[in-house]
């Protein structure tokens, strides 16, 4: 993967760059902490510039946000309903928690995107339900814009200065979304197995 990760960007340059933080963000596995740090050590050896970088990678990430974003919106709202009938016990959801989680949504959708663009797991989701939502398509992209700016800022900072000691920020960040991918799981298995519907069919 790292090898890959390297022939693309020494290939594509900036392009690359932008390519890779796109399929990042459409394809998981492609970790955007390697593709960015990868990228700030080029700029800490001359061959990259710090700004082009990070607009790249930035506009990318926003690309990549904004497919899954319309993904939600092409199957909006109300076809969630008969799915949440269905499915609401493995969802964990009633309908009313949907309708809870739009109005949350509108009053807080623009914190809810900028903030998810700093957690290691769910960066890239959160857009299904911000499209299904129908948050407005210009906050989407600005929120994704400036909260994808300021982590690609960290990292390309991350990479710059640990030079080709980069790969000791995968020491800390792989156990981190481990066990935060951990927690999930087990806090998802505990609200399968304690959920109740509002209102019983019987």
């Amino acid at each position: 993967m790292t090898q890959w990760v390297v022939s693309l960007i020494a290939a594509g340059g900036y392009w690359g760059i932008a390519l890779l933080m796109c399929l990042e963000n459409v394809i998981p596995p492609i970790p955007s902490e390697l593709i960015m740090g990868l990228g700030g050590i080029a700029v800490a050896h001359g061959r990259m510039d710090f700004w082009p970088v990070l607009i790249a990678g930035t506009i990318g990430t926003t690309a990549g946000n904004y497919f899954w974003y319309a993904v939600g919106r092409f199957v909006g709202y109300r076809r969630l309903e008969p799915i949440v009938a269905r499915w609401g016990r493995w969802l964990t959801l009633d309908w009313q928690d949907v309708e809870a989680l739009d109005a949350f949504f509108q009053r807080h959708g623009i914190w809810v995107i900028f903030v998810f663009r700093f957690l290691p797991t769910g960066r890239t989701l959160i857009s299904v339900p911000a499209g299904m939502l129908h948050m407005g398509t210009f906050r989407f992209l600005a929120c994704t814009f400036a909260g994808a700016a300021v982590w690609n800022t960290v990292l390309l900072g991350a990479g710059y200065y640990l030079g080709t000691r980069f790969r000791e920020l995968e020491d800390y960040v792989g156990p981190a979304s481990a066990g935060l991918v951990g927690f999930i799981i087990v806090y998802y298995l505990w609200r399968v197995i304690t959920w109740k519907p509002r209102q019983s069919p019987f």
